[in-house]
C-alpha cells in the first residue's frame, strides 16, 4: 500500500505535489486534520507505519532549521484555525494552532486585548488562501509557537515562550495530552508548554494554545533617530535608563549607512505624549551630526519589526544574534562589517542579521564564523535560521549548545522512533 493509502480515512489527505517539500526534502502525502481527534487519528498511522512527519501552518518558517532526514507526511494545521475562547475577564485566550496571527489579533482587539506577538514575517512570504478563500499572511500561531518568534516588544513582555501558559498537543505516537491551563499562574508539575515553545515541531504536534493577553494601549508613539555609529552604545544606554519605561527599543543598521534607533512607548494618550517629549530631550544630544532632529511620532519607522521583508524576493542567509545588552552595539557593527543588515531588539539583545542571498558560500561560512565568535565573547549565541542550500551545506547553523545531553534524553522520551522533524533541529534532533 502507498502512504497516501495506509492515511486514507485518518483525515484528509492528498498526494503531495512539486511545492510540497521541506527545505528541498520532498514530501510523498501531505495531510490536514481539522482536529485534535483526527491529528491523533493521523499520527497513529503514521507510527505504524514507520512515516516521517513534518508540520507546516503557512509554510513562512518551513524552511528554518536544517533539512529534515526524511520526509513522508507534510501535517498541515490550517484547518485548525478556530478561536476556541476569548476569557475578557481573565486576560486569555485559546485558539488552534492554525490560526493566523493577523486574524487572532483583529478577533482579540474587538474585546480590547492583543497578544503581544511581533510576526517578523508577515511580509516575508507571499500571502496563502485562509478559509473562504481570503489571502492571509504571515505565521499561524502554532508557527509563532514552535520557533518562539520574537520581535520588538519582546522588551517588554517577553518571548512567546513567556505568553504561552497552556497547549494541548498530540505525540508521536498519536497521544493526546494536555500541559499548563486557563490561568497565568500554574504551578502543577512540569510546564510541557514552555519546552514544546521552540522546539521546531522536534516533539509533539502542537493542536491548541492558550495565551496570556494584555489590553490595548490607548496610544502609541515612537520616537526616532540617527546615530553615529560611535555613539550607538551610548545612545542605547541612555534609551534604556531614560526611565521612560519603553516597550521596544530597537535597532536597523545597514552598510554605508548611520544606525536608527527606535523606541516605542505606549499607555494612556497624556503619559505617552509626556514620556515621548522627555525622551527627546534625552535623546537629542546625541543624535547623529547632519542628521534630522530626534522626532517624536504616531507611526513605527518603515523597517520596523520587518527584519524579513525581502525573504519572498530571495532566499539571503538569515541570522539571529544574540549579546548582553551592553554588547550590542558591538554585535551592530560586527555584523555591518560583513555585509548584513540588522535589525533587533535592543533592549534584549536578540538581533536579526540578513546576508545577501549573492554572498559566495565560503564567505558566507567565514562571516558567521567570525559573528558567532563575536556574540559568544559578548555572552550569546549565533543561529543560522535559514539560508540557501549551498551555504547550509557548508555551515554549523547552531554553534555549540550546552545541555544537548539533556535534549537529546527528552527527544528519545518524547519521539523515540524520530518521527516528527528528524535532524530538523539543535544537534541533529
Amino acid at each position: 500500500m502507498t502512504p497516501l493509502e495506509q492515511l486514507a480515512g485518518t483525515c484528509p489527505v492528498r498526494e503531495a505535489g512539486p511545492e510540497d517539500q521541506v527545505d528541498g526534502v520532498p514530501a510523498r502525502v501531505v495531510a490536514r486534520p481539522g482536529s485534535t481527534e483526527e491529528t491523533s487519528a493521523l499520527l497513529r498511522a503514521c507510527h505504524a507505519q514507520g512515516l516521517a512527519v513534518v508540520v507546516r501552518g503557512h509554510g513562512t518558517k518551513v524552511a528554518w532549521g536544517r533539512p529534515p532526514e526524511r520526509l513522508d507526511v507534510i501535517l498541515e494545521t490550517t484547518a485548525m484555525d478556530a478561536l476556541v475562547e476569548h476569557s475578557r475577564g481573565d486576560l486569555i485566550a485559546i485558539a488552534g494552532a492554525g490560526m493566523p496571527l493577523a486574524r487572532l489579533a483583529e478577533r482579540l482587539a474587538e474585546g480590547g486585548h492583543q497578544l503581544v506577538v511581533d510576526d517578523l514575517v508577515a511580509d516575508a512570504a507571499p500571502p496563502v488562501a485562509g478559509a473562504g478563500g481570503a489571502e492571509v499572511r504571515g505565521s499561524t500561531l502554532g508557527g509563532a509557537v514552535a520557533t518562539n518568534l520574537c520581535g520588538p516588544r519582546r522588551l517588554w513582555t517577553g518571548s512567546v515562550r513567556d505568553l504561552v501558559i497552556g497547549v494541548r498537543f498530540v505525540r508521536a505516537d498519536g497521544t493526546v495530552a494536555k500541559a499548563g491551563g486557563r490561568v497565568v499562574k500554574n504551578v502543577a508539575g512540569y510546564d510541557l508548554a514552555k519546552l514544546l515553545t521552540g522546539s521546531f515541531g522536534t516533539l509533539a504536534v502542537v493542536t491548541e494554545v492558550t495565551v496570556r493577553l494584555h489590553p490595548l494601549p490607548q496610544a502609541q508613539r515612537w520616537v526616532v533617530l540617527d546615530v553615529a555609529e560611535e555613539d550607538l552604545a551610548t545612545v542605547l544606554g541612555s534609551a534604556v535608563h531614560s526611565q521612560t519605561v519603553p516597550q521596544a527599543l530597537e535597532v536597523h543598521a545597514r552598510p554605508g549607512q548611520a544606525p536608527q534607533v527606535a523606541v516605542l512607548l505606549g499607555g494612556t494618550d497624556g503619559g505617552v505624549q509626556a514620556r515621548a517629549a522627555r525622551l527627546v530631550d534625552v535623546l537629542a544630544p546625541l543624535a547623529s551630526r547632519g542628521a534630522p532632529s530626534v522626532s517624536s511620532t504616531d507611526r513605527a519607522p518603515g523597517w520596523w519589526a520587518r527584519p524579513l521583508a525581502a525573504a519572498h524576493d530571495e532566499r539571503p542567509v538569515l541570522v539571529r544574534a544574540t549579546a548582553r545588552i551592553s554588547g550590542v552595539a558591538e554585535l551592530v557593527a560586527a555584523a555591518v562589517a560583513h555585509g548584513m543588515t540588522v535589525t533587533g531588539s535592543a533592549g534584549v539583545g536578540v538581533l536579526h542579521a540578513l546576508l545577501p542571498a549573492a554572498s559566495a558560500p565560503e564567505d558566507a561560512r567565514a562571516a558567521l564564523d567570525d559573528l558567532r565568535a563575536v556574540s559568544e565573547r559578548l555572552g550569546g549565541s549565533t543561529v543560522v535560521l535559514d539560508a540557501p542550500p549551498e551555504v547550509k551545506a557548508v555551515t554549523d547553523s547552531w554553534g555549540e549548545v550546552p545541555g544537548l545531553d539533556l535534549m537529546r534524553r527528552v527527544k528519545d522520551e518524547f519521539d523515540p522512533t524520530r518521527a516528527l522533524a528528524p535532524g530538523r533541529f539543535v544537534g541533529g534532533l
